[in-house]
């Protein structure tokens, strides 16, 4: 019996050794070659706060990306470097973590003025600080999912410091979006024989029309309308765990970070459409979205591409994706931003 308390008592210090040295192991992104190469990841107080900044490419002087995350709350910066490794041959990209966000959530710090319109001022200041940093005067924009919501909003107030927009799987009127996004999955619950979840589905028909609510993200990815080839990226807390750019700790903050954005901002953004925000764009427009995309329908998505004034505008469907054209075709989305804004200048 003895014996038997000791190794257990071993057993219990093993595993707060190995619990301690999670939550603070380093974190780094990994190293591209080059002389004129860049790959840092690090903290940079942004508009009063510090935020978590992944800068990655193989030549500084290349075109610069800033890739605004969506969620609300869930960063990409733990899987960013899995599918962006075409993109950074030929741009320089700026993953960051929002405010509140993944390893830009700080326990001890008050996030009660969470606003889209902080997180929009945040990304101004730090599209000033990335041009500053590596010397150019315009970026563009690339903006996800509702990290659009937020690009979007930054485009229309100082397009003069953005070279263009890019918005992939684009915030629209988010009550027409997640209507035909719960008609999509029903649909599909029907043709799979899955009563229950049609029954569900149905009674949340009022709520969703009414803009209480949006349809549930889980019955999305199962029925195929966030991914079709890869697993859903957002959320994979192991797949987070074993990047280099998280440990324990970042996922503990991830966690907590998407619970609290989501429950100050969701309500705001289904309140508050951005058709009704933004109407007009005075720089180069482009939506990608995914045919099967029901996460941000991208049948609201075009609606809302129609009504916008702007000198040039494109909407390119990618045929084999939902919510992520750039990850589930990413050679096909290299191929038209590499057409777009470096093969067109040669």
């Amino acid at each position: 019996m003895k014996h038997k308390k000791k190794t257990m008592k071993y057993v219990a210090i093993v595993f707060v050794v190995v619990v301690a040295i999670a939550l603070i192991f380093p974190t780094w992104t990994s190293n591209i070659k080059g002389d004129n190469s860049i790959s840092t990841l690090e903290q940079v107080k942004i508009n009063g706060t510090d935020h978590e900044i992944m800068i990655r490419g193989t030549n500084k002087n290349n075109p610069i990306i800033i890739v605004v995350h969506g969620g609300p709350g869930s960063p990409e910066t733990p899987y960013a470097v899995q599918y962006q490794d075409l993109l950074e041959s030929n741009f320089t990209v700026v993953n960051y973590d929002q405010r509140a966000s993944g390893k830009s959530f700080h326990f001890f710090e008050d996030y009660s003025n969470l606003t889209t319109d902080l997180l929009v001022n945040d990304l101004l200041a730090l599209t000033d600080y990335i041009s500053e940093r590596l010397g150019k005067d315009k970026v563009i924009l690339m903006g996800h999912s509702s990290g659009t919501y937020i690009g979007m909003q930054a485009a229309n107030k100082s397009p003069e410091k953005y070279e263009a927009y890019v918005g992939i799987g684009q915030i629209s009127d988010t009550i027409v979006s997640e209507k035909e996004g719960l008609t999509y999955c029903i649909t599909q619950a029907k043709k799979a024989g899955n009563t229950d979840d049609v029954a569900y589905l149905q009674g949340l028909t009022e709520q969703i029309e009414n803009g209480a609510r949006v349809t549930p993200r889980e019955y999305v990815m199962k029925y195929g309308g966030s991914t079709r080839s890869i697993d859903n990226p957002d959320g994979d807390i192991m797949g987070a765990l074993f990047s280099n750019e998280y440990n324990l700790l970042d996922v503990i903050r991830y966690n907590y970070g998407m619970g609290y954005s989501q429950e100050k901002l969701v309500n705001h953004i289904l309140e508050n459409p951005l058709p009704n925000i933004v109407s007009k764009i005075d720089i180069p427009l482009y939506f990608i979205m995914g045919k099967y995309d029901y996460m941000t329908s991208t049948d609201a998505a075009k609606k809302y591409f129609d009504t916008i004034a702007s000198k040039q505008k494109h909407f390119i469907t990618f045929e084999k994706s939902a919510h992520y054209p750039q990850l589930e075709e990413k050679e096909k989305f290299n191929e038209w931003m590499s057409n777009t804004f470096i093969n067109k200048s040669k």
